[in-house]
């Protein structure tokens, strides 16, 4: 089924249009002036009307990535790789999640604190997420997308370490506005590795969840179990 293809898609495009539809809205009507500095994303969408369509992008976006990362995961696993590291991502994974739909709905200005634990989640515990990826990329067959697939995400991974790096070194130097760029950078790098599990899911046959109630009689009983499948 070539449509769960489309959630990686769907997850890049959105998040890229709407980080940049954020900034053009910041600046059209005055909230961050690019003439004295290059704004983060953070500062532009930390004003309404903005502020609206950040914290909707980012929800969507931590929605998208839930189900992303699950899929991912069944996916190796069900490959016959279920070792600690793919759990490891697993958890990475929806904290990265976790961490976007909290730096969308705490914003900058109002609870400083939180808004920065959520941008660790989303971007240190992301690149963290991409990292694992890459490695089960290696680990695991079959490999879609052919011999490339390998060194692009890690290629894509690799910069996206060099962003968050440099962001955070220039942050320390008081040099605002190029730690801005390399944030935008990172954050469309994550997209773009987002993205790139399209060509993984393309291969994706089904995906359902069986659940099994509790038998009534007591010498029978079993425990309430819940099992997920996926056809490959």
């Amino acid at each position: 089924m070539w449509l769960w293809a489309l959630l990686p898609v769907l997850l890049a495009v959105a998040g890229i249009v709407g980080f940049w539809a954020v900034f053009a809205m910041a600046v059209a009507n005055g909230s961050v002036n690019i003439t004295e500095a290059f704004p983060y994303i953070s500062t532009c969408g930390a004003y309404p009307p903005q502020s609206c369509l950040f914290g909707q992008v980012l929800n969507l976006g931590a929605f998208l990535g839930v189900l992303i990362c699950y899929l991912k995961y069944q996916q190796v696993r069900d490959y016959g790789c279920q070792s600690r590291l793919n759990l490891a991502g697993l958890i990475t994974g929806l904290l990265c999640a976790l961490g976007a739909s909290i730096v969308g709905n705490f914003q900058q200005y109002n609870q400083v604190e939180t808004h920065l634990f959520g941008a660790f989640l989303a971007f240190v515990v992301g690149v963290v997420y991409f990292w694992i990826q890459t490695f089960l990329t290696e680990r695991v067959k079959p490999r879609h997308g052919g011999p490339w697939i390998g060194p692009l995400r890690f290629s894509l991974t690799f910069c996206g370490s060099v962003f968050l790096i440099a962001a955070a070194v220039l942050f320390w130097l008081k040099l605002h506005s190029e730690s801005a760029y390399c944030e935008w950078a990172l954050a469309m790098d994550l997209f773009l590795l987002f993205g790139l599990f399209a060509v993984d899911f393309w291969h994706i046959g089904s995906c359902s969840v069986h659940v099994h109630h509790q038998r009534a009689d007591p010498e029978t009983r079993d425990t309430q179990a819940s099992t997920q499948t996926l056809s490959l």
